[in-house]
């Protein structure tokens, strides 16, 4: 009894297209993975050169970045009298009102 075996196939080559199917995806799955794991210690390696502790290295920062004045907003006392000086100047408000509100903003400070 006779297969049938498609003419392009004598030699057996479409037995072999789902191993390197699977191999290739093995190849990059690990790849993609032992490039992910060196990509992490040579991060740790450097926070630790720099004197940082990799893993709280985020919060310490985030801390840095929530304390400092970059992210304040500008002189808000300087702006509040200019506000202040504005509505004056446009009638908004009474020169009483004027230096009682002037009073408490720099009191408030």
């Amino acid at each position: 009894m006779r297969h049938n075996v498609p003419m392009f196939d004598a030699f057996g080559f479409l037995a072999i297209i789902p191993v390197l199917i699977i191999g290739f995806f093995f190849l990059i799955f690990f790849g993609v993975v032992g490039l992910i794991i060196f990509i992490v210690v040579k991060n740790v390696q450097k926070a630790k050169e720099l004197g940082h502790d990799p893993f709280t290295m985020e919060t310490e920062l985030t801390a840095r970045a929530i304390d400092s004045q970059l992210l304040a907003p500008e002189n808000k006392l300087e702006n509040r009298l200019q506000e202040l000086d504005d509505l004056r100047a446009r009638g908004v408000i009474t020169v009483e009102e004027h230096a009682k509100a002037r009073g408490e903003a720099i009191a408030a400070g």
